[in-house]
């Protein structure tokens, strides 16, 4: 589905240009990859570069053959790739029901759009007309956005660190969120993480250290890998 050819990314920094990805070579079909890594390593940058938000420097980036290098996050959320942020998105003034409508492109009925939020977990009488705004914890944000993932109904979907700045409850449930998405999803997600809950549920993991592809394959064969390179320095934060 997904297809990296020789892919790298530079940026300007204070110091000048500095690398942060280098000739990535990288497939991704159906399922569930999780890319993981230490922090620092490109994994963001990744996710970014795949979205349209970055745009690389040098290589190819196809989809289903099409080549999309050259594609915006907009022309490429068209296409049929979406993105979540590692940090959603606040709206103030903008309720729930509107941004999930947004984000499915068509004309929703309040029933259609409360089937999004519970598939996510949450009680659609209590959310649906919201506002998404500070009033919203980051775990409650975090599940709002991926409704708004499955209203869009691509083929392809990055989530960026999901677990980023929320609560051990959130995580846990969120995990949950993440299984049923597997299970209901007939498309390809791909999830930045270091967390050893969301590796397990993978069914191919990506790592990638110092801007570079260090190995991928299966769960079972990368899996039992890492948890042997915890103390391994080149690792480390892999799994805090």
């Amino acid at each position: 589905m997904l297809k990296l050819v020789d892919v790298s990314f530079s940026a300007d920094t204070e110091r000048g240009k500095k690398d942060i990805l280098k000739n990535i070579d990288l497939e991704s079909g159906d399922g569930f990859t999780v890319v993981t890594g230490p922090n620092g390593g490109g994994k963001s940058s990744l996710a970014k570069v795949i979205s349209g938000l970055y745009r690389p420097t040098s290589g190819r980036i196809f989809w289903k053959g099409q080549d999309v290098t050259d594609l915006n996050i907009t022309e490429r959320a068209k296409a049929g790739i979406s993105y979540a942020f590692q940090q959603p998105v606040r709206f103030k003034g903008i309720t729930v029901k509107d941004l999930i409508k947004v984000a499915s492109g068509k004309e929703l009925n309040v029933s259609e759009a409360c089937e999004y939020l519970s598939a996510v977990g949450l009680c659609a009488r209590d959310y649906i007309d919201r506002e998404v705004n500070a009033s919203l914890s980051g775990g409650e944000l975090k599940r709002i956005e991926i409704a708004t993932v499955l209203a869009r109904n691509t083929d392809f979907a990055v989530f960026d660190e999901p677990e980023a700045g929320i609560d051990l409850w959130s995580f846990n449930s969120l995990i949950k969120v993440f299984e049923q998405m597997r299970e209901r999803t007939h498309g390809a997600i791909m999830i930045i993480s270091h967390q050893e809950r969301i590796l397990e549920i993978a069914d191919r993991i990506v790592v990638i250290s110092g801007g570079k592809v260090e190995k991928q394959g299966t769960k079972d064969e990368i899996l039992p890998g890492l948890m042997y390179d915890r103390t391994c320095p080149r690792l480390d934060g892999i799994n805090s």
